[in-house]
């Protein structure tokens, strides 16, 4: 939870275009020729090494140059924040491989380079994550959905199973699964860069759920849940993006099709095949997909029912909460 408050103030990347207006950590349209410092002559302390920083990510037209310098140092330093680390050892000369640690890292956030790929890792909610670029890297709004799964699941009593469509960094399988140990997660992405990051912390499976679906199918039937945060940015809007967020992070984890419901429509139809009667699904949308996701949902209501809208920090309509129908096939064998 160290970046929770950082995170809701500079990292409100994809607001409301996943937001044509966002910024976040590593987003920085105005950065200059990359010229890095030559490193310091003579040693310097940590507190000399972020002053020194912050005023060339400045310089350079870097976002959140302070910030930028503040992570990274105490990073080398073995520390969450700057605040963390004691005043004595933040007033000592660092040695000079700490040194070169901290103009390699800053040299890469010069390049625009997001501050989360930078040091390869990032918090969210209780966890720190892996970060490897294009893997999709997880914004303050998933944890929201991660609380609305978790307020719905630990009502239930039993074994339980989820599905995760488009895993990313695992943030939110691996948050469930910490809250709740006894979960059985199954988890698939179309990305093998995610596949490969995440592979030794979730058993998960390299599918495409546009091209290979009866492969899913194969693999989970009768999950209770099915958790997902796809790419949902309408085609248009992708141009307007930061270009660091396209230079760096995974183009098919953002771009949802011309409505930006390819893969979410996608997503329902499979939920309606793996769902458990009255088993939920839970999604991450653009503001402007919930009346059309309940729309999807009057023209299935033998499948699927719409049951909620969840708005997020910022009360914008981001979240779609549906649920499986029980069908009469179903409610005869009940009556049997």
């Amino acid at each position: 939870m160290w970046r929770r408050r950082v995170l809701s103030e500079v990292f409100t990347f994809m607001g409301s275009c996943r937001n044509k207006k966002s910024q976040f950590i590593g987003a920085s349209s105005s950065v200059r020729a990359c010229s890095c410092p030559a490193l310091p002559v003579h040693r310097i302390t940590a507190l000399q090494a972020v002053n020194s920083w912050s005023q060339h990510f400045q310089e350079k037209g870097v976002s959140e140059p302070d910030l930028s310098s503040r992570y990274i140092t105490a990073h080398v330093l073995g520390a969450k924040t700057i605040e963390g680390i004691k005043a004595e050892t933040l007033s000592r000369l660092l040695s000079p491989e700490k040194t070169q640690q901290i103009w390699k890292l800053c040299a890469k956030r010069l390049t625009g380079m997001p501050l989360q790929y930078v040091i390869e890792e990032w918090d969210f909610r209780d966890l720190t994550l892996k970060m490897r670029p294009p893997v999709f890297i997880p914004r303050p709004e998933t944890e929201e959905l991660v609380e609305f799964v978790l307020s719905d699941l630990k009502e239930k009593t039993g074994s339980l199973s989820i599905l995760e469509v488009g895993c990313g960094s695992g943030a939110i399988s691996l948050s469930l699964l910490k809250s709740l140990p006894w979960l059985r997660a199954l988890v698939f992405d179309q990305s093998e860069d995610a596949i490969t990051l995440t592979k030794t912390m979730l058993q998960l499976y390299h599918l495409d759920i546009l091209k290979e679906e009866e492969a899913i199918l194969s693999l989970c039937n009768g999950v209770q849940a099915l958790v997902s945060n796809p790419p949902y940015l309408y085609t248009e809007d992708m141009a307007s993006l930061q270009p660091e967020v396209l230079r760096y992070e995974d183009p098919a984890a953002l771009d949802g099709g011309t409505d930006g419901l390819v893969v979410i429509r996608q997503v329902l139809n499979l939920a309606s095949k793996v769902l458990q009667n009255h088993g939920r699904v839970y999604l991450e949308v653009d503001p402007r997909h919930p009346p059309l996701i309940q729309q999807w949902a009057e023209s299935h209501r033998e499948e699927m029912h719409y049951v909620e809208t969840k708005l997020d920090f910022n009360n914008r309509p981001r979240f779609c909460i549906l649920q499986k129908a029980e069908t009469n096939k179903d409610r005869k064998q009940d009556l049997d």
